[in-house]
């Protein structure tokens, strides 16, 4: 490597770090916007496309060890239906389905804004695959508005798990969003997730970063 190609590299680094360093000076959060999805269980799975049916990776997601899958199913409501809604991996516990609120009037739903995981008393709806059909007494839910973030960064920002925020974006759409939950765990990358409603609201895409505002004293 040659001198000029060396003093590149060490710009094209320097660069990166400085801008780390501003994000985390700043409190900036990267955004992942969430289209209407749907988590399965292991059960559901085989329900839907065959006993013992592995899900084939589509792509991978912000989260480390999620993905989106290239299977799809259709969600039915008393009212209406969605179409080819993609399915999320891998396979959890219990089904969820996660839409925005305007989807509730297509679906005929009252939609409830629950955090990820908590689906006691929320709409049922049914949903079908290639192979077969599962009826859900519970289980849909439009996603409480939450940030994913590492424990070494929480630190730096100076918040702690279940904290709730406000968060501030920029330009044309300026919005601040309230009651933004934070989940901290190791398991984690930073990335904040709105639904599409949310995205569309405040002029959001994906990569998009906002900022958490200070703490009220």
């Amino acid at each position: 490597m040659n001198l000029n190609n060396k003093d590149m590299m060490i710009n094209v680094i320097t660069k990166a770090v400085e801008n780390v360093l501003k994000d985390y000076e700043e409190r900036l959060v990267p955004i992942g916007v969430s289209n209407r999805h749907v988590h399965l269980s292991r059960e559901d799975v085989d329900f839907l496309f065959g006993k013992g049916y592995e899900l084939t990776k589509l792509k991978d997601l912000g989260q480390p060890g999620q993905f989106a899958a290239k299977e799809t199913v259709k969600i039915v409501g008393p009212k209406g239906s969605f179409e080819k809604v993609r399915i999320l991996g891998p396979v959890r516990d219990l089904t969820q389905v996660e839409v925005a609120l305007s989807d509730g009037y297509t679906l005929g739903i009252k939609i409830p804004i629950r955090e990820s995981g908590e689906i006691e008393k929320t709409p049922g709806i049914l949903i079908k695959g290639p192979k077969g059909s599962v009826a859900k007494n519970c289980g849909v839910i439009a996603a409480l508005r939450h940030i994913h973030m590492p424990p070494e960064i929480a630190k730096v920002y100076g918040v702690d798990d279940k904290d709730m925020v406000d968060i501030e974006v920029t330009g044309i759409r300026k919005t601040i969003f309230g009651n933004v939950l934070v989940r901290v765990s190791n398991k984690y990358s930073l990335e904040m997730h709105i639904d599409l409603d949310e995205a569309n609201a405040s002029g959001l895409r994906n990569g998009d970063k906002v900022k958490i505002l200070k703490n009220k004293e």
